[in-house]
């Protein structure tokens, strides 16, 4: 993947926020606000560019295959890539316990810190969802190539939804079974109820992932999946 230049920020603290771990900021009351509210806002801004994006790149495909392309290009593993592309391990703003353990490699803090970068600058771009688009829009062509072949094919969550409304009228409940590890390296574990009954857990650093593993092991119980 090529190198990228961040985007130019009028607003500097934004981008420094966007870059500031919770741990951190705990740790330095007075140095601002930490990353976790703009990964939420930029996480939704790259659901939707990014489905934006696949939709007019592929004006053929059916939702049933953009589906898993855009889950693939905006998942923990790909925004991780965007990130070194960045090199926003090496401008996170962590605690110096966690700069030993790695924090600045980890996949987990490296896609969040994407997903707030991203977030700040539609907030510095005064909500200007076209800039972001123009600014995001050359990371997925760098990779959208390879993963037209490589995404799976099936979305586990959407799938599993799917079976159960149409079989027996209800949605999945997702809950989460345990949290643990560091806040630079959390680990969650969550269970998915069918009726009840747990049908399948997973694991993953962040809730989004261990959900779809948890959807792929209870799609396996029932023997919808090899």
């Amino acid at each position: 993947m090529p190198q990228f230049a961040l985007p130019s920020f009028r607003q500097p603290q934004l981008l420094q926020q966007a870059l500031s771990h919770r741990s951190y900021t705990n740790e330095h009351p007075g140095s601002g606000d930490n990353n976790e509210r703009l990964e939420f806002l930029g996480d939704a801004i790259l659901n939707f560019v990014s489905g934006a994006y696949l939709f007019h790149r592929y004006p053929t495909k059916p939702e049933g295959e953009l589906t898993p392309l855009r889950a693939a290009l905006v998942d923990e593993t790909q925004l991780a890539q965007f990130a070194i592309a960045l090199q926003l391990g090496q401008s996170l703003r962590v605690v110096k316990g966690a700069d030993l353990q790695g924090a600045r490699q980890n996949q987990n803090l490296l896609s969040s810190a994407f997903e707030a970068l991203i977030g700040a600058y539609f907030l510095d771009s005064g909500a200007n969802v076209e800039t972001v688009q123009e600014y995001v829009e050359p990371f997925f062509d760098a990779v959208i190539d390879k993963l037209a072949v490589t995404a799976p094919v099936t979305n586990y969550k959407s799938r599993l939804q799917e079976w159960m409304q149409k079989e027996l009228g209800e949605n999945p409940v997702y809950e989460i079974v345990s949290a643990t590890g560091p806040d630079h390296a959390k680990l969650f574990v969550v269970a998915v109820r069918v009726q009840g009954r747990v049908y399948g857990q997973g694991t993953g650093h962040k809730k989004q992932e261990a959900e779809k593993a948890a959807a792929r092991e209870a799609l396996r119980h029932l023997q919808l999946l090899p």
